[in-house]
């Protein structure tokens, strides 16, 4: 039930794995102001598995079991997929085309962590020195980009927090440290433009945090909808699964095994599943 304690609680532990997760990455990004694709890679592929674990281990179990029937899960977590689809590829077609490298020859999804937030939108018109709504346009869409991912990811903090009876169970805290681990590479890919566009450091890693925003919003609205009733808590569980199953398949596996060509992010996502499996069950 909604409580001042339940909310607070669960606001401090989405705000940990959202704004601090990301601003820890922001500032990161300040202090070496680079990025590794092979270590960016293999932590976004682990972490990965990891959600893959836990939503399909955990989530769509707990989904299954509030009685709302199977149909109703199969279609919150096609939901979950379809809005996320729909959302990423609006963004990309409105943007991609003003980026010079992507072009027909391109692969049709990111290959690297600036494309899949669209920092590289944001840095083309620095480097156009676009006047300050431009500046401001880009900024917008590279904010939208990055809710989509924060927005599901805290939704299954707050409907995992709400199927526990308003208790942070080990699943919610699971997802919340790698949520916030999954966070630091993405961080240090919104303040590396930011700061290379001629923004100080310190305002860099504070607009890089301030990104971390839209996982407290998730959280909420994953807590709310758990709140009304097993409909409702199916329907959180599932969306928010179906949200993270593309978001780990559309995008971050993608992304990752085409930032470094090798066989290892596949190995390292696979890892990342064993552990989620030793973590739910232990």
């Amino acid at each position: 039930m909604f409580t001042t304690e339940t909310i607070m609680v669960l606001l401090a532990v989405t705000a940990i794995a959202g704004i601090v997760g990301t601003g820890l990455g922001g500032l990161l990004g300040a202090l070496l102001q680079k990025d590794s694709n092979k270590t960016v890679s293999l932590l976004l592929s682990f972490a990965g598995g990891i959600m893959l674990g836990v939503v399909c281990l955990d989530l769509i179990p707990e989904a299954l079991g509030t009685g709302a029937g199977v149909m109703a899960v199969i279609a919150a977590v096609a939901a979950g997929v379809i809005v996320i689809y729909v959302l990423n590829y609006l963004i990309d077609r409105n943007t991609n085309p003003e980026v010079p490298h992507i072009d027909s020859d391109h692969p049709k999804t990111a290959d690297d962590l600036d494309e899949l937030i669209h920092s590289d939108h944001l840095e083309v018109h620095y480097a156009r020195h676009g006047n300050k709504l431009s500046l401001f346009v880009a900024g917008l869409v590279m904010a939208s980009a990055i809710a989509l991912h924060n927005v599901p990811e805290g939704m299954t903090i707050g409907a995992s927090y709400a199927s526990n009876g308003g208790t942070m169970g080990s699943a919610a805290i699971v997802l919340a440290i790698i949520i916030g681990l999954h966070n630091i590479p993405e961080g240090m890919a919104v303040s590396v433009p930011l700061i290379s566009g001629g923004m100080s450091k310190t305002k860099a890693v504070l607009i890089t945090a301030a990104t971390g925003i839209p996982t407290t919003l998730g959280a909420l609205l994953g807590f709310w909808l758990g709140e009304i009733g097993p409909f409702g808590l199916a329907f959180s569980l599932g969306f928010a699964s179906g949200a993270m199953l593309y978001v780990v398949f559309g995008e971050i596996l993608p992304q990752a095994i085409l930032m470094y060509h090798s066989k290892l992010p596949a190995f390292s996502a696979i890892v990342g599943l064993l552990v989620g499996l030793f973590i739910i069950f232990i």
